[in-house]
């Protein structure tokens, strides 16, 4: 990043933490995408409360952003297991920030199973989370109960831009991948697996790209949408992928399951716009398929009699290429800046929570300040 964007971007946040005050010593445990613009929410971050521990999502980390972060911050390796089970993330959060007020900052639902032994065991205080993504979303809504407040800003209408160029990186990277081995998508059948935000974005920019584009979601609801966009709709994940030449999976919770998997058509591709342990059950197939790597962030399953495709081993298949959204991203890391002081203050009661509109119309204007121009 260029000086002048730096000096910017640092300003705009420098506003929105002053919008947003914490009270008092708070740490921070963030799980974050480890992107080459993540560096100035850190800072933000830092400004709000102490770092304890950086925990950057696997397949999406640049290096040269991690040798940066690491000299600034404590940085951990991160993995479902570790918060899996509840007595290894207690010592873990124990070790890391022992007897401290403590905001969980998450991307993908990973304190989910452990949080209720941690907020109740834990020789501090847990003030919160702050959930990022739509299937973090879904695993929090999930549980039983929340014995903190969690606040969700995977809904936020401030996501909305985000979302919608998310969905543009993902056919972008999608397509650069599959030309890289010589194929082309155009004019083939593709279908999406979730027609929520991201899934609408990308079944529209699969039309603009002249795909014949079937969804299915889940919900009714949902499907009644898809269709009075003009797509073909179906009833089961099945009927679905069928035809489909390619499968872009947006559910946030599980598109497609081991059994799914026989339905895919010889030689189609397969992505996903997340995690893929949170969008496909990839690992059952590993004894029954023979996978080969057969370029770039490409590796064919094969079985006798059916072969398929899979991009980027089913992580997110945008942050091949970096997974830029340009300036909107900060939209919702101010939000979370928000949502950090907002749980410093006390100011909501165990369970799932929004941030007020009043709130994100603040950042919306911090925001039309400096990157209108």
């Amino acid at each position: 990043m260029e000086s002048p964007e730096r000096a910017r971007l640092d300003t705009f946040f420098r506003r929105v933490t002053e919008q947003f005050p914490a009270a008092g010593p708070i740490t921070s445990l963030i799980i974050t995408h480890l992107l080459s613009e993540r560096p100035a929410f850190l800072r933000a971050m830092a400004s709000t409360s102490t770092i304890g521990a950086v925990l950057p999502k696997p397949k999406s980390i640049n290096l040269r952003t991690l040798d940066t972060v690491r000299d600034l911050y404590p940085v951990h390796d991160l993995s479902r297991d570790l918060f899996a089970d509840p007595t290894r993330a207690l010592e873990y959060v124990e070790e890391t920030a022992g007897g401290q007020d403590i905001v969980l900052a998450d991307i993908g639902g990973y304190f989910a199973p452990s949080l209720a032994t941690v907020v109740e065991k834990f020789s501090g205080r847990v003030l919160g989370v702050v959930e990022d993504t739509e299937n973090g979303h879904q695993r929090y809504a999930g549980l039983d109960q929340l014995r903190c407040p969690v606040i969700s800003v995977a809904r936020s209408p401030l996501k909305d831009c985000e979302d919608h160029l998310v969905g543009q990186s993902i056919v972008f990277s999608t397509d650069a991948l599959v030309r890289a081995r010589g194929d082309i998508l155009t004019s083939r059948n593709a279908c999406v697996l979730g027609f929520g935000k991201v899934g609408r974005a990308i079944a529209q920019t699969l039309r603009a790209h002249d795909l014949r584009v079937t969804v299915y979601d889940r919900d009714p609801i949902r499907r009644v949408q898809a269709h009075s966009h003009g797509f073909r709709t179906t009833t089961t994940t099945t009927e679905a992928v069928r035809d489909a030449e390619l499968v872009l999976c947006a559910t946030g919770n599980l598109a497609l399951r081991q059994h799914d998997f026989a339905a895919l058509r010889n030689g189609a591709y397969l992505a996903s716009v997340t995690s893929s342990e949170d969008e496909l059950e990839l690992a059952p197939l590993h004894d029954l398929y023979q996978r080969v790597p057969v370029g770039d962030q490409l590796t064919r399953y094969e079985i006798t009699g059916h072969y398929f495709y899979v991009l980027a081993d089913g992580g997110a298949v945008n942050f091949v290429h970096g997974a830029a959204v340009g300036t909107y991203i900060h939209l919702v890391q101010a939000e979370i800046l928000a949502a950090t002081a907002a749980l410093s203050h006390g100011l909501f009661e165990p369970g799932l929570h929004t941030m007020p509109t009043a709130d994100r119309q603040a950042i919306a204007g911090i925001w039309l300040d400096h990157f209108e121009r």
